[in-house]
């Protein structure tokens, strides 16, 4: 007698325990409570709408610009209880966020922050609260993307997966970036190459211009100086410029123009004696004249968070609502004498094992060009001013006043600090 009823207590315990596990699955499939609520952001890239973070779908997302900070936003239409957020981030992730709530959208109360983050699926629980409205705040970007989210997932009591804890130590290593940058719009188009062709208007094909807006064949760094610029931060009075990119014969502009200064390519002890790109400096990246992607086609295409990994020398196929995008590196040892050399290159080189050779001793931040094309599709439809995919080439004039410049170099690149367009963290 004894023997039956232990057995038939552990079936009842079975029993419970198979009931419980039953509801925490429920709880755990239940669809968050933002699902299909509408959706605003501070910003949209490449059409990835805010509306495609909250509509429950894994293989669409919210895409910001690149810059910080950036915010998504969830309007319940009334006040709504909610106790956890579930974030599903794109590679394209924040390291730093806040989780806010509001009851007009205007006044925000932080109810979750997050520091030294690393992607992924992130689960934050918070102080049950009710609100109208809630947003995700982000103020560090991983990468030189903008913020991506798959989904941004808001739920009750009772709904959603157990909370990530907050960890008090970093998780994973910690990336230190040495970076700064400036965005610099399309200005103008022009026959024209004040390094190649000095002083001989229309002598060239034909160039797209970005940030200083006075640029033609007769510019100088005295004339630069003296001219205006769209940069951010305007005080880059610096031009540069890469052959016009057409679509079946029709010229086609980069609606992203980002130049990143990067300290990478060199050994750490180095980075720390880069010193500032002097004033005047011309630099060009690239072959024109190239008939074959070969050891001179420095620039690299891909698609918008499509095949990034897939890099090539030459036009790619872009999915449709994906944009063409092109790379290119610019030397960053210089020989330390000449601004520029008769054939406009062997006054720099590129590093060898991470140094700078001997013939350029003087390590300077490294120059990436990184232009964004609203073109998706057949690349036989596409053709540079130069040719083919392989002839990109960048040219850059250094207008930078000097001690905007050395600040730069001082208080981002040689400590290995990531600062934004206003040289500043």
């Amino acid at each position: 007698m004894s023997l039956t009823i232990t057995w038939a207590r552990i079936a009842a315990i079975g029993v419970l325990i198979l009931a419980m596990l039953t509801i925490v699955t429920q709880r755990a499939e239940a669809a968050p409570i933002s699902q299909g609520k509408t959706a605003t952001a501070s910003s949209v890239e490449g059409g990835h709408v805010a509306a495609n973070a909250v509509d429950g779908n894994a293989g669409s997302r919210w895409s910001s610009l690149f810059s910080d900070p950036q915010w998504l936003r969830v309007d319940f239409g009334a006040a709504t209880t909610m106790n956890q957020v579930v974030l599903r981030w794109e590679a394209a992730y924040a390291t730093a966020y806040q989780l806010q709530t509001s009851s007009n959208g205007t006044s925000w109360t932080t109810v979750a922050t997050r520091t030294a983050q690393t992607g992924g699926v992130q689960t934050i629980g918070f102080t049950q609260t009710s609100a109208r409205y809630i947003r995700v705040y982000t103020t560090a970007r991983a990468t030189g993307y903008g913020v991506s989210l798959w989904e941004f997932e808001v739920y009750g009591p009772g709904g959603g997966p157990t909370p990530t804890p907050t960890p008090t130590q970093p998780q994973g290593p910690i990336v230190r970036v040495s970076e700064f940058l400036a965005d610099c719009p399309f200005t103008h188009r022009l026959p024209d190459d004040p390094i190649i062709y000095p002083n001989l208007p229309g002598a060239s094909h034909m160039h797209s211009f970005f940030g200083n807006l006075t640029t033609n064949a007769n510019s100088t760094v005295e004339s630069l100086l003296a001219g205006d610029s769209n940069c951010n931060p305007r005080i880059d009075l610096s031009s540069y410029w890469v052959p016009t990119l057409y679509v079946n014969d029709q010229p086609v502009e980069p609606v992203i123009t980002t130049f990143y200064y990067l300290g990478e390519g060199v050994r750490p002890e180095i980075t720390a004696q880069i010193q500032p790109l002097p004033l005047g400096l011309r630099i060009v990246a690239g072959n024109a004249k190239a008939t074959a992607p070969d050891s001179t086609t420095i620039a690299r295409w891909s698609c918008l968070h499509a095949n990034e990994a897939g890099a090539s020398k030459d036009f790619v196929n872009c999915p449709a609502g994906t944009m063409l995008e092109s790379y290119l590196d610019f030397p960053q040892c210089w020989d330390g004498v000449n601004l520029d050399s008769p054939d406009h290159k062997s006054h720099m080189a590129y590093p060898v094992n991470q140094a700078c050779p001997s013939t350029h001793p003087v390590p300077v931040p490294k120059l990436r060009q990184v232009l964004r094309y609203p073109v998706s599709g057949d690349p036989s439809r596409i053709r540079l001013s130069s040719g083919r995919g392989f002839t990109m080439h960048g040219d850059f004039f250094n207008a930078w006043p000097e001690a905007e410049m050395w600040q730069r170099v001082r208080d981002c690149i040689r400590p290995v600090i990531k600062c934004g367009a206003n040289g500043r963290p």
